[in-house]
């Protein structure tokens, strides 16, 4: 199985100029630079899922997706301890050595690590001494043995805080908020812990050259000047909180670590950047984020005139979740512009990544139930759809997308078609259209409808 994820897609035709960094990364002018001043283009997946869970890649619907409201929910079927062993499965089993080795050998050479603050240190409200921060070996650890997989392929690992403490947006399920406490914007309190998370973080990694950046706030999305009718930040025009949060999240950093890159995100889920420049700092990069509109210069016009009015580089921290044709066409613009990217997730339950997790039949009962179209399994039938879903998120049990890995490593550089796998021809073999080749569109296949007159 190993050998069948590793070599599932092959690689011999790619002639990418991609220069494989070593050292710290560091800015110079626009561009991402390694120790040796050679020209760095970030590609790579965000781990999605694994730390936090969002509850549409587990195809939950409705209210409640956030991944507390998900865990109340198991805790209703199988119990606390329950619950609690088939969360410890499931980060034992979503992101292992195995995917990154894979992710290498696709062609891939950075990671980013959504991460989730309670694996770190706790939410406020339960710390015994208030004002105070206690550490969690959970999340440090994972973390160290993820770093450890990236430098033995030398892949740069980008940190992420995906979830702040209070979270840091109204869409909830992103960050795990919970409404019914305060934000991360309502709390000194929440503030505090978020700068000492860093600090923390800075301090631990400081000497990692593979850790190629901290992306210190993903996404926020929140209206600071009009929060009935601006929610998300769309419109936002001074982002002061933001800004100043995250100047202070610098600054703690900079205690303690002068090497590594700082990325930052604007409001309206990473895009809206009024009244954050000019950067405070000198080795910075700005992050947007890009769903579901145009690949054209268009769409990322305000990347653009961003990295040119500040001198700064800019990288795509999140994309994804459409066809391959877009994700092609998402590439071939970026790297144009040399812009390298993140894309969104490596695996969820669904098939536009590289990887989908298998949903079994109680899983399925159990989404029904909860979404009120059906009845609640027993307690231990529960508890063995939940476990099986944990242990299927494990690459070993994945179903391995190539297509949507050609369509993201080789497409964007070459159009030619390439066999989508090996046949072995007898004297009557059927080919399956899906199983033939890969290739743009026009190149490997090319969509036509017949139209004739009936009689």
């Amino acid at each position: 199985m190993l050998r069948h994820l590793l070599c599932g897609l092959s690689l011999t035709a790619l002639s990418v100029n991609t220069t494989y960094a070593q050292g710290f990364l560091k800015t110079s002018g626009t561009n991402i630079v390694n120790e040796q001043h050679e020209n760095v283009l970030l590609r790579g997946i965000g781990l999605g899922g694994w730390m936090l869970q969002e509850g549409y890649m587990l195809r939950v619907s409705g209210q409640g997706q956030q991944q507390y409201r998900i865990r109340e929910r198991m805790v209703e079927l199988v119990g606390e301890a329950g619950t609690q062993e088939i969360y410890d499965t499931w980060l034992a089993h979503h992101t292992t050595k195995t995917d990154i080795d894979s992710m290498k050998a696709w062609g891939f050479n950075s990671v980013r690590l959504p991460m989730h603050y309670n694996l770190y240190t706790l939410p406020v409200e339960k710390e015994p001494v208030a004002g105070q921060n206690t550490w969690l070996d959970k999340g440090f650890a994972m973390t160290d043995s993820l770093l450890a997989w990236c430098k033995a392929n030398n892949m740069y690992l980008i940190l992420d805080l995906h979830a702040a403490p209070g979270g840091q947006g109204n869409d909830l399920n992103i960050a795990d908020r919970d409404p019914s406490k305060p934000s991360l914007w309502d709390s000194k309190a929440n503030q505090d812990k978020t700068i000492a998370l860093w600090r923390k973080l800075a301090e631990r990694y400081k000497n990692e050259p593979w850790i190629g950046a901290y992306d210190i706030l993903n996404e926020p999305n929140w209206g600071f000047e009009d929060p009935q009718g601006d929610k998300n930040g769309l419109k936002e025009k001074k982002n002061a909180p933001l800004r100043q949060l995250m100047v202070d999240i610098t600054a703690a950093i900079r205690e303690v670590d002068q090497k590594h890159i700082i990325i930052i995100e604007g409001n309206g889920w990473g895009n809206n950047y009024n009244g954050i420049f000019p950067p405070w700092d000198k080795n910075m990069v700005l992050s947007y984020h890009k769903y579901w509109n145009y690949n054209d210069d268009a769409s990322i016009g305000h990347i653009l005139k961003a990295r040119k009015d500040y001198n700064i580089p800019a990288w795509l921290g999140e994309t994804g979740e459409n066809s391959n044709v877009w994700f092609t066409d998402a590439i071939q613009l970026l790297e144009k512009h040399n812009i390298g990217w993140s894309w969104w997730p490596l695996k969820k339950l669904g098939n536009n990544n590289p990887l989908e997790i298998p949903i079994n039949p109680v899983y399925q009962q159990l989404l029904d139930y909860w979404a009120g179209k059906g009845a609640a399994p027993d307690a231990a039938t529960a508890r063995t759809g939940l476990m099986q879903l944990a242990t299927d998120t494990d690459i070993r049990h994945n179903i391995l997308h190539r297509d949507v890995i050609d369509a993201m490593i080789r497409q964007p550089h070459q159009r030619t078609a390439i066999p989508f796998k090996t046949h072995v021809l007898e004297s009557r073999t059927e080919i399956a259209a899906v199983d033939y080749d890969m290739g743009p569109n026009g190149i490997a296949y090319y969509d036509r409808i017949r139209l004739t007159s009936a009689r």
